[in-house]
């Protein structure tokens, strides 16, 4: 019994094959571009992830600003070089006093930015001095404005917003901005 087949001639191979490497060649030109905006897009969210925390960070101290389970003595909160730097004071183990020594207990935290990162000081009292440790990476990302404002409400507690832009070292144009705003209710 005589079997018939019959399949594609060598003709309509090299036309497919044509038009696949045609199609590939085209689909592989985008490639780079995909990767490219992928990686600008996974650098920005890093670079929110990031400037959010440290806004957080800061945050959460200011909603503790001033609070004292006792007679404290000072200012609880003093914000200098226009908002770009800050001192704020609370009683962390409610002893009733705001402690300033020894350092690793001391009920004052300095913030400020300088040279294009956020730092932090326990036991700062003034902005100012030596000590300061970075919170943010500067050469990963520069810190293009930080600041502290105060918005008082008249009968209500002081509104303050932490307002912070930074952009990645790597690539200029990537800029993250971030502004969260809490009540400092012991102020």
């Amino acid at each position: 019994m005589p079997v018939k087949s019959q399949g594609f001639s060598l003709m309509e191979v090299l036309i497919a094959m044509a038009i696949g490497s045609v199609l590939l060649l085209a689909t592989s030109r985008f490639l780079p571009a995909l990767q490219g905006a992928v990686l600008r897009q996974t650098r920005q969210q890093a670079l929110e992830e990031e400037i959010w925390q440290r806004v957080y960070v800061v945050a959460k101290h200011l909603q503790r600003a001033g609070y004292c389970n006792g007679r404290c003595q000072g200012e609880p909160l003093q914000l200098e070089r226009n908002g770009e730097c800050l001192i704020i004071r609370w009683d962390a183990n409610s002893n009733g006093v705001w402690d300033t020594s020894p350092v690793t207990d001391a009920d004052n935290t300095g913030f400020r930015l300088n040279n294009g990162a956020l730092e932090t000081l326990r036991g700062a009292t003034s902005c100012t001095g030596k000590g300061w440790e970075k919170m943010t990476d500067p050469g990963v990302f520069h810190i293009r404005h930080f600041a502290i404002t105060r918005t008082a409400h008249s009968g209500f507690a002081p509104q303050l917003t932490v307002t912070m832009v930074a952009s990645l070292i790597a690539d200029s144009q990537t800029t993250v901005s971030a502004q969260y705003s809490v009540t400092g209710y012991n102020l």
